[in-house]
């Protein structure tokens, strides 16, 4: 069990950094996710003001963002290190992740979407921006995870 709870806090460090840089100003990813927050629209001091807005509240955000990664983490934890222990493949430890985040993290999301104050013109593109993310997520956790059964 110390083994699974270690992962996962591995776990939710690894979703916080993926989330970073797949949000990032940089990626295609995070110009939607800013369009999505409407910073496209606002002028350069106006982003400014906002950022610095922000700030205070930046180690909050991420310690709550922590949290919630590692339930995540520890729930891929537990399948796949379960999964491994008990014969099953790699690959059909990572299928039952695929199958959560399927059958789970995808509505959840594309329900946030739907009901939220999106810009239809991005809300696809953010949807399958968001659903990625947590794909790429969960199965690196899983591989991750994979290493020390």
């Amino acid at each position: 069990m110390v083994t699974i709870l270690l992962l996962s806090i591995v776990g939710a460090v690894i979703a916080v950094v993926i989330g970073t840089l797949w949000y990032s100003n940089s990626t295609p990813m995070g110009k939607i996710h800013m369009q999505y927050l409407g910073f496209d629209k606002l002028s350069e001091e106006e982003k400014k003001k906002k950022m610095e807005m922000a700030k205070p509240m930046m180690p909050k955000m991420y310690a709550a963002q922590m949290g919630l990664s590692f339930l995540t983490a520890f729930v891929v934890v537990y399948i796949v290190t379960l999964s491994l222990k008990n014969g099953l493949s790699l690959s059909l430890a990572l299928g039952f992740v695929a199958l959560n985040w399927l059958c789970f993290m995808v509505p959840i999301i594309g329900s946030g979407i739907l009901w939220s104050n999106c810009d239809r013109s991005i809300a696809w593109k953010k949807f399958f921006s968001d659903i990625f993310a947590n794909l790429v997520t969960v199965l690196i956790i899983g591989l991750l995870a994979s290493l020390f059964v």
